[in-house]
């Protein structure tokens, strides 16, 4: 059996970005969060110690998101290995950051970085 736990459409208004304007104006990132664990004792005995933290998880996410980074691929990295510094019960992960209209001279609803392993 394989488990999952998802945080999906995680926003943040953070100053990522290779230029000027983007570390001082900031944009809104989207992040999802997909974690695989086993968890077959919270699905019995209904207790959040058997399981992943959702809650937990989105702090860590939250406290990467606002430490600013030039590039997307960085912060992502940050948080996918904080993630798995924090919980232990993660057997794979997949982390996804989306910065909503990026600096490009067309128009472009997203630009994302996807890391799994």
């Amino acid at each position: 059996m394989t488990t999952t736990i998802s945080l999906n459409g995680m926003r943040f208004y953070a100053y990522h970005g290779v230029f000027d304007d983007e570390r001082k104006q900031g944009a809104w990132y989207v992040v999802h969060v997909h974690a695989r664990v086993d968890c077959p004792k919270a699905m019995q005995s209904d207790n959040l110690e058997e399981t992943l933290n959702y809650a937990a998880m989105a702090a860590v996410v939250s406290r990467e998101m606002a430490t600013p980074s030039q590039l997307i691929e960085h912060v992502g990295a940050r948080i996918f290995e904080k993630l798995y510094q924090a919980f232990p019960v993660i057997r794979n992960l997949v982390v996804e950051i989306h910065k909503e209209h990026p600096p490009i001279p067309i128009e472009c609803a997203s630009s994302s970085f996807r890391i799994e392993g």
